[in-house]
């Protein structure tokens, strides 16, 4: 048997500190999952938006590239997109969020703005069309992030949840139990306390009244 179950005023002082913890653990859990889960949400509405971007992008980036194929014919553009580099400015760094680490993607926009291409040789519709790919990438980028930390800060919310549960569901109501038993198994001591010291002060009582009768 745990002695920390026992009946005593200290096993009552311990149990009421770890009833009172267990209630604010499960207050914290509380607000971090909710902190957590309006975090995903608002990320779940930008990654919308940037899906949306991107596809209306796409279809710019593709009517304009037909054009260019168009007027300056498929094997040039194509020669072309050979003088196009790796994207290789890309960096990752992280943030916390309650506990969380979402990423943050970088990149040197800037390093894809160097034309590769002479533009004397080629079409508006050709620097149109590489605008408005360079753009789908960076949105692609962006959604790419912020559909990681929505992952990640789900896996978090249902590890919070999970704990949050454990509080209220085990933790709390044992020691719920174990206080209100330790608190009546003390107040039951004290009663028969009280009912042992009246029955010997009544019995001194008598005592003392038989020995002045004789």
């Amino acid at each position: 048997m745990d002695p920390n179950t026992f009946p005593t005023k200290g096993n009552l002082i311990l149990a009421k500190n770890s009833l009172a913890l267990s209630r604010q653990g499960f207050e914290l859990m509380d607000k971090k999952r909710n902190i957590l889960i309006r975090e995903m949400m608002d990320l779940i509405d930008q990654a919308k938006d940037i899906q949306t971007q991107i596809d209306e992008t796409f279809r710019t980036a593709y009517a304009a590239l037909q054009k260019a194929n168009m007027e300056i014919g498929i094997a040039f553009v194509q020669q072309i997109s050979y003088t196009v580099p790796v994207e290789n400015s890309i960096r990752i760094k992280t943030r916390s969020v309650m506990g969380t680490e979402i990423p943050l993607v970088e990149y040197d926009a800037q390093s894809t703005n160097t034309p590769t291409y002479a533009y004397y040789s080629t079409k508006m519709s050709l620097d149109q069309a590489k605008a408005e790919f360079e753009k789908v990438k960076e949105l692609s980028i962006r959604l790419s992030m912020i559909e990681n930390a929505a992952i990640r800060l789900a896996a978090n919310i249902k590890k919070t949840q999970k704990r949050a549960n454990a509080l209220k569901n085990i933790t709390i109501p044992r020691y719920e139990t174990l206080t209100r038993d330790i608190q009546n198994a003390l107040e039951e001591k004290e009663r028969e306390e009280f009912t042992r010291l009246k029955v010997i002060k009544r019995m001194k009582q008598n005592a003392a009244s038989a020995d002045s009768c004789g």
